[in-house]
């Protein structure tokens, strides 16, 4: 699985020799791969007015290009706010709640999400194809689909280790800006243009699997309801800035040498336990989520923490921590 921002072909489909040549590599004679544009097919014509676009068929003949369009921007993060209006709402009845929920079309964005991430997981496990993975920069929706893909297909990416590795590996090494998407929340009365909730969706995708495969995952909701909180607000500076360039040399931020890692805290000996999934058993098998509207649930763990007390689940989950223990 490779990803990239998108070939800058511009108006005058310009070619790159070297691209080609790098992607040429990949494939043995007589194989195909499969490219997977997270925009739309009239979104990747629009980009090459502005210098983008999609690669030309000529030149990469044995790629077939699939359009699998996610939201990125505003219509995500407008998405995420109505649903955090909506379940902050105690008044309203059950007819207007399903309403309000529809109308966000936050679980239409998560639906949409695993099943890009698993058409990409697909081309990998059954067609024994390689997958190139890009949509504008490269960014946002390309490493969504391709950690999410990673989960799917490898077992270890399910461990609590290695999930802290494709989180390094798929989102703070690859360049996801953090400072820009995370900068303020669905309460800021301030509406950022590059503000969107990407990682947060990543998140909530994970939780679906963890929901429909609960056995398969080595970390608890917990984990993931830490990553988002630090993700917006963190003593640590794990997802401090955009990219990796402005945590080492940026002259104001000072990361490497100011802060402390994530990480560090989670994996010690007495933290790290709290993060763990009792209910752990390894799979080593594929696991292929489903993704009809029935199987979609809302993450309420997340979404009406504010609103209800978590305190009789965390004795459950407590007790099946002992139970676990004492055998």
């Amino acid at each position: 699985m490779l990803r990239s921002s998108q070939p800058l072909t511009g108006p005058n489909r310009k070619r790159c020799r070297e691209d080609e040549m790098l992607l040429g590599t990949v494939l043995d004679e007589g194989e195909r791969g499969f490219i997977v544009d997270t925009r739309s097919a009239q979104a990747a014509k629009q980009a090459r007015m502005t210098g983008g676009g999609t690669e030309p068929k000529s030149s990469y003949p044995q790629w077939k290009r699939l359009h699998r369009p996610l939201e990125r921007g505003r219509p995500l993060q407008e998405s995420f706010i109505k649903l955090v209006e909506a379940c902050n709402d105690t008044s309203i009845n059950m007819d207007r709640w399903l309403s309000r929920l529809e109308s966000s079309r936050w679980l239409s964005h998560v639906k949409a999400a695993l099943s890009t991430a698993c058409l990409a997981a697909q081309c990998m496990d059954r067609e024994e194809a390689s997958v190139l993975v890009h949509g504008a920069e490269g960014t946002d929706t390309t490493l969504l689909v391709t950690a999410l893909a990673q989960l799917i297909l490898d077992p270890s990416c399910r461990t609590l280790g290695g999930f802290q590795g494709l989180l390094e590996r798929e989102w703070i090494e690859a360049g996801h800006p953090f400072h820009l998407r995370c900068a303020h929340s669905a309460y800021s009365h301030a509406r950022l243009k590059q503000e969107a909730p990407l990682f947060l969706l990543f998140l909530d995708c994970v939780w679906q699997l963890s929901h429909q495969f609960p056995f398969s995952l080595e970390f608890s909701e917990r984990l993931l309801l830490t990553l988002f909180d630090n993700a917006y607000a963190s003593a640590y500076g794990t997802f401090l800035c955009n990219n990796e360039k402005e945590r080492r040399v940026g002259c104001l931020c000072k990361v490497k040498e100011s802060t402390h890692s994530l990480w560090a805290w989670l994996n010690q000996p007495g933290e790290k336990k709290k993060y763990l999934n009792p209910l752990y058993s390894h799979n080593a098998l594929v696991i292929w989520p489903s993704v009809e509207p029935q199987s979609i649930q809302l993450w309420q763990g997340l979404f009406f923490r504010w609103i209800r007390s978590s305190q009789h689940l965390d004795e459950a989950w407590a007790e099946i921590q002992q139970l676990v223990d004492a055998n």
